[in-house]
């Protein structure tokens, strides 16, 4: 593992650091264990008061889990490898949404995948101008895990969820807020102020919220002025929202006569994603919506072992991570070949 997880000790709280930016922060199996060890440690150390997450280099927070190992490993067959990852992870996450004292997470930067996964269990989830946020597991032949099949429904506007995880929509900045995957937005140059101040919160036994005295220790720094996009949430929710039939939406975007480019540009980018991916996401969705946190991830674990084993999910990651000729041969090409006969959800 080397140094990939730092942790700090401050007087009052730890602060569990990312710190393999070359990868941006991507997350393997000792990493997560790491963190699950910082974290266990945190809970039973009665002088914590609380977590900081955040990740060092100028790229982001953390991009994921590392997909181009997982699919080097699937491609060689070690799927007991890439299942002990994802339960790892899973448990992990679970971990951050039960923890007995607050968690902050500085989302500066890409903040994906995995890294959604860390900051979706937190209490609070501070975005820059820098930050970018989406979920585009469908467009590498996977689908958005870390429970977000789930908590997207908690979080979101209504329609949002389909939408976000069926196309991969990147969230920018205030936006981040707006969709409510952060809390709170702050500018990037603050951080090292906003870092210091946390890692130097001195707890008074007089007051009762460890998060409101965080949030007041940041006060100057925060800002609460995120606009609002009216249009763009009618859109969604009309397009999107509670949809179970993927060709219905496919249909309904081909023929739309309001934000045509709009409706044109997701049409195409749905075109080059996983019709397997696709198909399994939004049943994910319409399954997990409203379940208990632990059934998601119980059904994320079985979803991500089936596809694991299917020839997408290597073909996608050597399309757009590994060899980069974005040309990935999907099998099957069209929805309606495709079959998810062997998933038990």
């Amino acid at each position: 593992m080397g140094n990939d997880v730092l942790l700090y000790l401050g007087k009052n709280m730890a602060s569990i650091i990312l710190n393999r930016p070359k990868s941006i922060n991507s997350l393997n199996v000792s990493m997560v264990e790491a963190i699950t060890g910082y974290l266990e440690e945190a809970a039973e150390n009665s002088a914590c008061k609380f977590i900081l997450f955040y990740g060092l280099g100028q790229k982001g927070f953390c991009a994921g889990g590392d997909v181009k190992d997982l699919a080097k490993k699937a491609l060689a067959g070690r799927f007991a490898e890439v299942n002990l990852f994802y339960r790892k992870e899973y448990a992990m996450d679970q971990l951050v949404h039960d923890f007995p004292k607050p968690v902050v997470v500085i989302a500066d930067g890409v903040t994906m995948g995995g890294g959604l996964g860390i900051a979706a269990g937190a209490d609070i989830v501070i975005a820059t101008e820098r930050t970018r946020m989406a979920m585009p597991e469908a467009r590498i032949g996977f689908f958005p895990d870390v429970g977000a099949t789930g908590w997207l429904f908690s979080r979101c506007p209504r329609g949002y969820p389909e939408y976000l995880g069926l196309t991969g929509y990147e969230m920018k900045g205030k936006e981040c807020v707006r969709l409510g995957l952060a809390t709170h937005y702050a500018e990037s140059a603050a951080l090292p102020r906003i870092v210091s101040l946390m890692e130097n919160y001195v707890y008074d036994h007089r007051r009762k919220s460890v998060s409101a005295d965080i949030l007041q220790l940041l006060s100057a720094y925060l800002n609460s002025d995120i606009p609002a996009n009216t249009e763009m949430d009618k859109w969604v929710k009309k397009y999107f929202e509670g949809k179970d039939n993927l060709k219905e939406i496919i249909e309904l975007l081909r023929n739309c006569s309001e934000e045509e480019q709009l409706c044109a540009d997701v049409f195409a980018g749905l075109a080059q994603r996983s019709p397997t991916a696709l198909v399994l996401t939004l049943k994910l969705l319409r399954h997990n919506e409203g379940k208990d946190l632990a059934d998601v991830f119980d059904t994320e674990l079985k979803a991500a072992q089936f596809i694991a084993r299917h020839p997408d999910y290597i073909e996608g990651v050597r399309a757009r991570l590994i060899d980069k000729d974005d040309k990935p041969r999907w099998r099957p090409d069209n929805l309606d070949a495709v079959s998810l006969t062997g998933l038990e959800l």
